[in-house]
């Protein structure tokens, strides 16, 4: 059973509801958009993830090469169907307990629900060895490793769990621990003295949810935090000239698209949706609001996904002409407004966002202008995220924007799967289903040939570019604004952790 949000009260009085101490002058204020809505690692605990509270069972660099988390290493069989896992003989959690193996089979087990990524994953058993975790395959499966990355895997001591089985306190074993924790808002950590890896330079920090984007750029910028995120490319542009503030950028598989619902009257036909795509100037819309033309999406995939980007793919492309020309074949006609109308319908339809991302509204508004001029009538929505997945399992969602993170594990194979394997999940299609992808999903994970898997990838790619679910709108660079004190400062490509690990301070 997930934890519930009525659940975050008694977790906060499980470890204080006093206002967090005041960090010292070697303490790392973070400061972001997101709040923490949720304990469970299943709903929105990646936070502690990021924070380097928890661990899971492997870990990967920047590179995006796997390496030991809590395995000390691990083998698998020749059929690829076994794999052992061969347990960090020294794993402490932070109530001073020994990480178990049956402490890692219990949070592997429950992230096989639904709503976590081991759910693609075709396991046939998890059973805990003396000092090693065996996972068994119902078939060859080569995505495992980066799906035991994903957040949701993360393990928590047996002392984080209610009698009803809800996560009701954060007890991990990574290099810090939970010293105040007050959701939804902030919690603030403590370097963990049993830790087994390097010596910690920052002994202590803090996350604070911050809503406001430009609050974020003042707070950076009056030395009230230390690394800043979610911040908009027209303040990044003036804290680039701040001498006490230092941007830090790097492209990652995030892609900003819009998501249609494929089973509306109005676009359900693909060649509404192909019109819809051509109305775009993506080079306009990266140009002025992202300040970086080369960010304009020409396909789904970006370029920082190698084996899913294709450079052999028809870019997408601008015209408002053609756009027209479609709607027309599609059986739309201007009005008198000159909004298009089919019969007694008029093509007016809601675009739902959210400003966590403070970019997307400000996107959403352009897009609003750009299918207004090719005779479509879009209302904007600016909401919560969650409002998205609600109205997708409702059925009320007509158009969404977003952006989708495709390497939240460093294998796509997990977010692709998620969003387009099956029924599809909540940030994937609505409405909308291709035999042809749900074929290439299932063989892909087994195919050991390079060049087939290539293969598969490139159907994939090609039966979304053709038939467009999703619109791509641009792709994405996350920036860090930081303190020019704090050395060794680097950004996670796959935005599983805030690196504070080796953080240093130069002053």
């Amino acid at each position: 059973m997930l934890s519930p949000l009525a659940g975050l009260a008694s977790a906060a009085r499980a470890h204080s509801t006093a206002p967090p101490p005041a960090m010292s002058r070697h303490g790392v204020r973070v400061i972001g958009p997101w709040e923490l809505s949720s304990l469970d690692p299943l709903r929105n605990g990646y936070l502690f993830a990021r924070m380097q509270v928890t661990e899971t069972l492997v870990d990967y660099d920047l590179d995006g090469t796997p390496v030991p988390g809590l395995a000390a290493r691990w083998t698998v069989s020749a059929d690829r169907l076994t794999w052992r896992f061969a347990l960090r003989p020294d794993a402490r959690f932070h109530d001073g307990t020994s990480v178990r193996a049956v402490d890692i089979v219990a949070a592997l087990t429950r992230a096989r629900h639904a709503a976590g990524v081991l759910a693609r994953a075709p396991i046939a058993a998890i059973d805990a060895e003396t000092d090693a975790v065996l996972i068994r395959l119902e078939r060859p499966f080569s995505p495992l490793l980066a799906l035991l990355s994903h957040s949701s895997t993360q393990v928590l001591a047996p002392a984080s769990f209610g009698r009803d089985g809800n996560v009701r306190a954060i007890v991990g074993s990574g290099p810090y621990r939970i010293a105040e924790l007050e959701p939804p808002q902030r919690f603030s950590i403590a370097a963990f003295d049993g830790w087994r890896g390097v010596q910690l330079a920052v002994r202590e920090a803090s996350y604070l949810s911050v809503g406001r984007a430009e609050m974020r750029a003042l707070m950076i910028e009056g030395g009230q935090a230390e690394l800043a995120y979610g911040l908009d490319p027209g303040t990044l542009a003036r804290l680039r000239h701040d001498p006490n503030v230092r941007v830090h950028a790097v492209t990652i598989p995030r892609t900003t698209l819009l998501k249609v619902n494929a089973g509306h009257p109005f676009l359900a036909d693909a060649r509404v949706r192909r019109a819809m795509s051509l109305a775009l100037d993506r080079r306009g819309i990266a140009s002025a609001i992202l300040r970086d033309p080369e960010l304009a999406a020409t396909q789904l995939f970006p370029p920082s996904l190698p084996g899913w980007h294709d450079a052999r793919l028809p870019p997408l492309t601008h015209d408002t002409g053609a756009a027209q020309a479609l709607l027309r074949a599609a059986g739309w006609t201007p009005g008198r407004d000159g909004i298009l109308r089919r019969g007694d319908a008029r093509f007016a339809v809601t675009l739902r966002t959210f400003p966590d991302r403070p970019e997307l509204p400000v996107i959403a508004t352009a897009i609003q202008e750009q299918l207004r001029l090719a005779g479509i009538d879009v209302r904007v929505a600016v909401g919560n995220s969650s409002d998205i997945p609600f109205a997708h399992r409702d059925g009320t969602l007509a158009l969404a924007l977003y952006a989708r993170n495709y390497g939240v594990v460093p294998d796509a194979f997990g977010a692709v799967a998620q969003d387009f394997g099956g029924e599809g999940g909540d940030w994937g299609p609505m409405g909308w289903h291709a035999p042809a992808i749900a074929s290439a999903i299932a063989e892909l994970p087994a195919t050991v040939d390079t060049r087939q898997a290539q293969t598969l990838r490139g159907q994939i790619a090609a039966v979304l570019q053709q038939e467009l679910p999703l619109i791509p709108v641009v792709w994405y660079r996350q920036t860090l604004a930081a303190n020019p004190r704090l050395a060794n400062v680097s950004i996670d490509p796959y935005e599983r952790t805030y690196r504070l690990t080796p953080l240093q301070w130069s002053s």
